[in-house]
Order: structure tokens, then C-alpha cells, then sequence
């Protein structure tokens, strides 16, 4: 199964790197960079902060790699360094809600797409398929995910994008499942209720 044969070559790839191996935490930031980026983007919405955290997330595993236990996933791990910097940050600015996503993203999987998709699959009015064609509608959905309080934009960004499962989703920001399920609820609700009214 391809998600245990991830989780083997990671954890190869952690002993070697705690052994004092940089080839092969070389390694673990090129499999994992592009990811980090891209949620940390999604969640602070600004393309140089991005790449900022996601470098100070890398320069904290980097510091942090022999202290880790296994007691988690790296995967997990790592999600949860970067989750926590973003937040702290996101917290820090009082700009956050009024930025705009860059439209040159890195987005290789129509990531937004798909979220627009999940947002309105029990929408029968609206086709899902054409509205995650459409530029400006995934636009919208990347501003709407922006104006979310951060701790509910946080699980909408790991869960409709990412793709982690609700235990994954707990273990990266240290809550209770039964808050993960809530959290989205509320905010896979407002966003789905936004969308409906402005494309009214």
C-alpha cells in the first residue's frame, strides 16, 4: 500500500537524518516542500510569507530532527511545525483577511477545484464540474477561504486539500477529533452558504 511504504521510507529517512545524514534530510524537504508551501499558502495567503514560513519550518525540523520520537508520523510532524507557525503568524497580522492568493500558485492536483467540488457536491442546482472550471470562482473560494477564522480555515486547508483524515487532522494541531468534525462542519457551512449567495 502506497501511504505505508511512505511512512517506511520516511521513518529510513529520519534515523538517517538523526544519525547526522543531510542527504538524506535533503531527502525529506524535497518529498515534502512543494506541500508545505502550498497549505502554508492557502492559510496565510501571501506567496513571499509562504516561502518564508515554509523555510523557518524547514530550519525548525532541521534544528528539531534528534528530539523527534516517533510517537507521530514525520508526515504529521511536519504539518504540525508548519500548521503552528502559520497560525502564530496568521494571529500576528491584522492584514490576513484582505490578501489575496497569488493566481501563479503551485497548484498541481486543481487542488481549489476539488475543494469547490466538496463545498457544493449537494448543491443540484449548480453542476460542481462546471463551477471548478471556472477562474473566477475558484478565486472567489480562495478569497472566501481567507476571510475563515484561522483555526477553521486551518482544518478546511488540511482536510478538502491536503487530504489528511480526521485523526491526522487532531494529531497536526492538537485538538479533539470531535472539534475537527465541528470545526469543518461550521466552516465547509459558511463557505457553501457564501458561494450560493453571491452566485445567486
Amino acid at each position: 500500500m502506497r501511504t505505508a511504504s511512505i511512512n517506511i521510507d520516511d521513518s529510513v529517512l529520519v534515523q538517517q537524518s538523526q544519525a547526522g545524514d543531510t542527504a538524506s534530510m535533503e531527502r525529506l524537504i524535497l518529498k515534502y516542500q512543494h506541500r508545505i508551501y502550498n497549505v502554508i499558502l492557502k492559510m496565510c495567503g501571501n506567496a513571499d510569507d509562504a516561502a518564508e514560513l515554509a523555510q523557518e519550518t524547514f530550519v525548525k525540523v532541521i534544528e528539531s530532527i534528534e528530539k523527534f520520537k516517533g510517537r507521530s508520523s514525520f508526515y504529521t510532524w511536519l504539518f504540525r511545525i508548519a500548521v503552528n507557525l502559520t497560525l502564530n503568524h496568521c494571529q500576528r497580522s491584522a492584514r490576513t483577511a484582505t490578501r489575496s492568493l497569488d493566481a501563479e500558485e503551485v497548484d498541481p492536483a486543481g487542488e481549489t477545484g476539488q475543494l469547490l467540488k466538496d463545498l457544493l457536491s449537494d448543491d443540484r442546482a449548480v453542476d460542481p464540474a462546471v463551477l471548478a472550471q471556472s477562474h473566477e470562482l475558484c478565486d472567489l473560494a480562495k478569497r472566501l477561504l481567507l476571510e475563515l477564522e484561522e483555526p477553521q480555515r486551518a482544518v478546511v486547508v488540511l482536510r478538502d486539500i491536503e487530504g489528511m483524515d480526521y485523526a491526522q487532522i487532531a494529531d497536526v494541531l492538537n485538538i479533539e477529533l470531535g472539534t475537527v468534525r465541528s470545526r469543518l462542519s461550521r466552516a465547509r457551512s459558511h463557505l457553501r452558504e457564501t458561494l450560493e449567495t453571491m452566485l445567486k
